[in-house]
């Protein structure tokens, strides 16, 4: 049976919150850590060596890409509906630039400095490079609709450090990386798809570290704490969920499932929450919380057919969802289990 942790005395706001001023970290030689924490310190150096061996040139990569496959031909709503999506990656590309360029300063342990760092190094390529592919259908990228934009100004403007590891390491990128597969698997444009699978073996890499290094932020929580971050994470969801929506013309025009997209992003979500509660070293009540409202919001707003729905008719099948469990943990991806 699941349990709620012990909650420790209140932590010292050094470890939760960004420090000001540039002193130098001189905790990060820190030895004195637990097996479970050296082993995630050790899966996150690897996950910046592997960064650092897979790094590929967008600019040359996107031009081969146009040569191999010729330039890129859509139809006009298939054009506006990639328009409209990848500029809300453009610009999530950017806000996780940004986020992990202040975790690569901010972070004391080596290892998750390093890990930061290697974000940070392919969250500046997958920018550009989604720049010129936008520019290849001859398209500046639109402003982030309003879910898309709350989400958004949620990670980057919080000085929660647990609260931004969570909302941009295991919320924002696994949705990110649903785009991607939804994308590709779709096979819309030859260009892009073949693109998308460099962006997702990146993106899987960066999950490591909210999976890794947030417990040893979660196990210093106090009662407080804990209820402002789970609430963070509600909140964060709910409007996951909401941009989803945003999408659905869009999806329709490239001919995906919006049912299927929001499970799969559900499921990715989930599978990153699976590992984060393994690394806390136990199965936490919340992950369970969560999952069933999860169930309950995406059956409750969205239904599996074209048959109207009635108010009191969709609580119910909320509900039964919620009963039942249906949401499944889906791998961020396949070839990369451990995110290394």
């Amino acid at each position: 049976m699941a349990r709620m942790p012990r909650f420790s005395s209140p932590i010292k706001l050094r470890s939760r919150l960004f420090k000001r001023g540039d002193s130098l970290p001189y905790e990060m030689f820190n030895h004195e850590r637990l097996e479970r924490e050296a082993k995630s310190a050790r899966l996150l150096e690897r996950v910046y060596h592997n960064g650092q061996r897979k790094i590929w040139d967008g600019k040359d990569l996107l031009e081969e890409l146009v040569q191999a496959h010729g330039p890129v031909e859509l139809s006009d709503e298939q054009r506006k509906a990639i328009h409209k999506m990848f500029s809300i990656i453009l610009w999530g590309e950017l806000a996780a630039w940004k986020v992990s360029a202040q975790l690569a300063d901010r972070l004391e342990p080596l290892e998750a400095k390093m890990a930061a760092t290697s974000q940070a190094h392919d969250e500046a390529r997958h920018f550009y490079v989604m720049h010129d592919y936008l520019k290849l259908l001859g398209c500046e990228p639109d402003p982030l609709p309003p879910y898309a934009k709350k989400i958004m100004d949620m990670v980057l403007s919080t000085d929660d450090l647990a609260a931004k590891l969570m909302g941009m390491q295991l919320m924002v990128e696994p949705i990110a990386l649903t785009l991607f597969q939804i994308t590709r698997e779709s096979g819309v444009e030859p260009v892009l798809c073949e693109l998308l699978r460099y962006y997702e073996r990146d993106e899987a890499r960066h999950v490591a570290l909210g999976v890794h290094y947030l417990p040893s932020l979660l196990k210093e929580m106090n009662y407080r704490q804990a209820v402002r971050y789970w609430t963070f994470q509600a909140r964060m969801f709910a409007l996951q969920l909401k941009g989803l929506g945003e999408l659905e013309p869009e999806f329709q025009a490239l001919g995906i499932d919006a049912i299927q997209a929001f499970r799969l992003g559900q499921g990715k979500q989930l599978f990153a929450a699976k590992l984060l509660a393994q690394n806390l070293g136990h199965e936490h009540i919340m992950m369970e919380v969560f999952k069933r409202a999860f169930d309950f919001l995406v059956v409750y707003n969205y239904s599996e057919d074209d048959e109207y729905r009635g108010l009191l008719k969709r609580f119910r099948d909320g509900l039964h969802a919620a009963h039942h469990g249906e949401a499944k943990p889906v791998s961020i991806h396949p070839e990369q289990p451990t995110f290394a």
